[in-house]
Order: structure tokens, then sequence, then C-alpha cells
């Protein structure tokens, strides 16, 4: 343990920690910029590519527009949760405010409990994003979560049936709807082929919809 005199040793990748530990040791050492506490144990990824930064970036426009357009509802990326013993940093996530019904809420500088919705820009299949962080993800009572596979070139949305997650497919049309968020709707071909205008169009039809409209309505009546 580190005292007011002496400096707490930096994170280091496959290190077992509580998490108390692992945010002393962090907080301590601004230089770490990404690490995760996922089933007691550290887990620091490389840095990213250009293809991350740009399906992070489409997704985190996906998901910003759809939350500026549904109030009670916040989207943010790169933040650290306390998420039953652990510490994930989910890429990107939206969720409800807790006074219109979110499971969630601030602790500190961080935030507590669970997103309605994850997302994970992995670089394939193998990724822990789709083994030890979706089983934590289930357990803690993450909803719905979207994983962008690079390497596939796959969009996956995983949805919590019970105490697991079964992936989603696609309608006839090619598009995917969010049973958590009324009008949240993804065209998968179109953002796997980078194509954002039809991304934007067809969610646009969903916060147009009728279904996005009732939502909005009951956000305001459980704030008021």
């Amino acid at each position: 343990m580190s005292t007011t005199d002496t400096l707490a040793p930096p994170l280091e990748a496959g290190d077992w920690l509580s998490r108390d530990e692992f945010l002393e040791r962090w907080e301590q050492h601004p230089e770490i910029k990404k690490a995760e506490l996922i089933g007691g144990v550290v887990y620091m990824p490389p840095p990213v590519g250009i293809e991350h930064g740009y399906a992070d970036t489409r997704t985190a426009t996906w998901l910003g527009v759809y939350a500026a357009h549904t109030s009670g509802t916040q989207a943010g990326n790169n933040a650290t949760w306390l998420m039953l013993g652990d510490a994930p940093q989910p890429d990107l996530f939206l969720h409800l405010d807790q006074d219109c019904g979110g499971s969630s809420s601030k602790d500190g500088k961080y935030l507590r409990g669970a997103p309605e919705l994850a997302a994970e820009i992995c670089h394939s299949s193998t990724a822990y994003d789709l083994h030890q962080k979706l089983d934590l993800y289930a357990a803690a009572g993450v909803k719905e979560y979207v994983t962008v596979l690079l390497r596939e070139r796959e969009v996956r949305w995983h949805r919590r049936e019970g105490s697991q997650f079964v992936i989603v497919a696609p309608d006839a049309s090619g598009v995917i709807r969010s049973s958590v968020f009324p009008g949240l709707w993804l065209d998968v071909n179109a953002f796997v082929d980078h194509d954002m205008r039809r991304v934007l169009a067809i969610l646009q039809e969903g916060l147009q919809s009728d279904e996005h409209a009732a939502f909005t309505e009951l956000l305001q009546q459980r704030r008021k």
C-alpha cells in the first residue's frame, strides 16, 4: 500500500488487484491513459490503430446524435465504471439519467453500476471484450452490448435475456433496433462500409418514429 511519502507502483497488465488498489495505483500514475480491471485482473490494451479510431468516431456520432434528441439519456466514451468489484472502461456507452429510471449513478468522478448500453471496438472476436468483459457486462446488468469487430468487418449486437447475452440479427432491411432505447436504429452494413450518411439517415427515421416519441414522453414523465 502507498503512503503519503511512497508512490504506489504503476499498473502492470496481468496484475491481480482489488478495485481500491487498482484505482489508487492508477490515480498516482496519470501517465497511464487506458487500463481496466476485469475479474480482478488488470488489462492494459496497446495503442490503437486508425481503423479503431474511425470505428470509435462512427459509433460516438451515432450514439451522440441519439442522446442529443433524447432528453434523459447520456452518451459518453472511455469513462471508468465502478461495476461489481471491477473497473471497466467501455469504449462508448449510453445510459439513462438516474431520475429517468437509470440504474447507474455518479460516484465522485466515476460512474457506478452499469450503463443500459455499452459498446466496444474490438480487433477481432478473440479480444477479451467478447469473453471476460462480455461476462462482466452480463453479470452487472448491461442490457445491450454492441461490439464492432474490425478484422471480421462485423457488428455484433448482444441483447441481455435472463442472465446472458444473445446475439440479435438485423431485420430484412439490414437494420437492428434497440429494445432499450426506442428509436436507436442501426444499419449494420452501412456502418461497416463507413457510410455515415446512410447510418444517420436510418437513425433519423428511428428518431422520428412513434416509439421514440412515446419514449421521450415517458422519460419526461419520470423526471417530473
